[in-house]
């Protein structure tokens, strides 16, 4: 089981912040949504780990 990183570990995250925001400029909110939910399934199929997938679900949730 691989443990979830919480802690910074994105290289040059604002540069990956101003991607992100990039990919959503010019999208209507059901397609930023959709984009959102493509990226999510894509990440979920490169971490694989089903428990690592759960902790996140569960540190996302508790975010709010």
């Amino acid at each position: 089981m691989a443990e979830l990183i919480l802690t910074p570990n994105i290289d040059a995250p604002d540069d990956f912040y101003a991607d992100l925001l990039a990919a959503h400029e010019g999208l209507s909110k059901t397609e930023s949504d959709a984009l959102n939910a493509r990226l999510i399934l894509v990440l979920a199929n490169h971490i694989g780990d089903r428990e690592a997938l759960a902790q996140a679900i569960t540190a996302a949730s508790d975010q709010g």
